[in-house]
C-alpha cells in the first residue's frame, strides 16, 4: 500500500483531475484518509458504484454531502452500458477552465484524469465502462489491478487505472469490518466464520434483510442465526450438524451480490 500511494502521488501532478470511486454501501469507510494529502488541490468526482445495491434516498444523501467546491459525486452502476458516461460529464465541469483556456488558443482540450479507490470499489470496471469495451482487467475480488494503466477512453479524455490502496494502518474497527463486507480486504487473510456473525449482528440491527432472505427473523443470536442459515439452505453435515463454513461462505456472497435486497452499512447524516 505504501508504494501504491507513492505511485498515485508521483503521478497525481501530471494530471487534471480525480475519480475518486466509492462502494455505495460504505461511502464514509471507502474514503481513505491517506488519500488526502496526495490529491489535495486537484478536482475530484465522488462516484458511488454499486449503486443498484443502495437505496435511491441514501444515495442521494450521499451525493448531497459529497458535492462541494471543487467536488461532485454521482450514482452509478458500472456494470450497466453506458453508465460512466455521467462520470465524463462531471469532469468536463470540474475543469471548464482548462477547456476554455485551450479552446480559446485553438486546441481541444485533452481532460487526464486518475482512478482511484479502495481495492475492488469497481475502479477498473467504471473505466472498461467509459471506454464501451474493455481495456483493462476486472475481477470481483480485491487486489486484481497490480499497478498503473493509462488508458484512452476519448480524443478528449484520459484516463489511469491505478491499483485499489487500503489505508496504511485500519485502526477503526467498525471501518475494517464494512471493508472486509464489501469484500475491499482480500478474504485469504479473514476469518469467513467470524466476519459472517459480525455481518449478521450488522444486519439484524439494520431491517429485515436476513428474514428477507433467509425466511426467519434474527434471534440476537448471531451463532443461532448462522445455525439457521444452514438449515434453510441445507447445509448439514454428516450426524446432522450444521455446515457453519458453508453457511458462513453464504451468507456473506449473498449480501455482496445484492441478494439481501438494497442495503447501505453507512448513513450520510
Amino acid at each position: 500500500m505504501t508504494k501504491s500511494l507513492r505511485e498515485i502521488g508521483e503521478s497525481v501532478k501530471s494530471v487534471d483531475a480525480v475519480v475518486y470511486v466509492l462502494d455505495s454501501r460504505a461511502p464514509f469507510s471507502c474514503i481513505n484518509p491517506a488519500f488526502a494529502p496526495v490529491i489535495a488541490g486537484k478536482p475530484v468526482v465522488y462516484a458511488l458504484n454499486k449503486a443498484d445495491l443502495v437505496p435511491e434516498k441514501e444515495l442521494e444523501a450521499w451525493v448531497a454531502r459529497l458535492s462541494t467546491d471543487g467536488t461532485a459525486a454521482v450514482t452509478l452502476n458500472s456494470t450497466a452500458s453506458n453508465a460512466a458516461n455521467v462520470v465524463s460529464g462531471k469532469l468536463r465541469v470540474l475543469c471548464a477552465s482548462k477547456i476554455e483556456r485551450q479552446k480559446s488558443r485553438g486546441i481541444n482540450a485533452v481532460i487526464r484524469a486518475m482512478v482511484i479507490g479502495v481495492p475492488n470499489s469497481g475502479k477498473s470496471t467504471l473505466i472498461n465502462n467509459l471506454c464501451g469495451k474493455a481495456k483493462t482487467v476486472t475481477g470481483n475480488k480485491a487486489g486484481v489491478t497490480r499497478g498503473r494503466q493509462w488508458v484512452r477512453v476519448s480524443p478528449y479524455l484520459e484516463v489511469m487505472d491505478t491499483p485499489g490502496t487500503l489505508y496504511p494502518k485500519l485502526d477503526n474497527y467498525e471501518v475494517a469490518l464494512n471493508l472486509a463486507f464489501i469484500g475491499s480486504i482480500r478474504d485469504e487473510v479473514l476469518d469467513t466464520y467470524e466476519l459472517s456473525l459480525e455481518l449478521i449482528k450488522k444486519l439484524s440491527s439494520m431491517g429485515d434483510a436476513l428474514e428477507k432472505r433467509y425466511g426467519f427473523a434474527p434471534s440476537g443470536d448471531a451463532l443461532a442465526d448462522l445455525k439457521s442459515v444452514a438449515s434453510r439452505r441445507g447445509f448439514i453435515l454428516k450426524g446432522g450438524e450444521p455446515d457453519l463454513e458453508r453457511a458462513s461462505a453464504a451468507v456473506i456472497d449473498d449480501f455482496r451480490k445484492g441478494r439481501m435486497g438494497r442495503i447501505i452499512l453507512e448513513k450520510a447524516v
